[in-house]
């Protein structure tokens, strides 16, 4: 399986919902690994990497969030793979 890496902006309500919480659920089901946090701005951000196929699926996931989220807008951008262990909320 071939690996990619992604950054994942997520906006709309996205904070204060548990966002990052099932985000890091979700990423455990995916085995992606990588980083969610909050932005000042009111977004999420996260890097993501895992095998191609479960990456996708996993962004598919953030285009929706959790069911009391809304999100409005996903911006993602591939990026180079990066070396790291689990998934983590900053």
């Amino acid at each position: 399986m071939t690996k990619k890496a992604s950054t994942i902006s997520v906006y709309g309500k996205v904070q204060g919902v548990g966002f990052r919480y099932h985000t890091h659920k979700k990423a455990q089901e995916f085995n992606i690994v990588g980083f969610v946090k909050n932005k000042p701005d009111g977004s999420v951000y996260i890097e993501a990497q895992g095998d191609e196929i479960d990456l996708a699926t996993f962004i598919d996931w953030c285009k929706v969030g959790p069911s009391w989220s809304r999100v409005i807008n996903t911006k993602t951008q591939t990026i180079p793979l990066f070396n790291t262990i689990g998934f983590h909320i900053k």
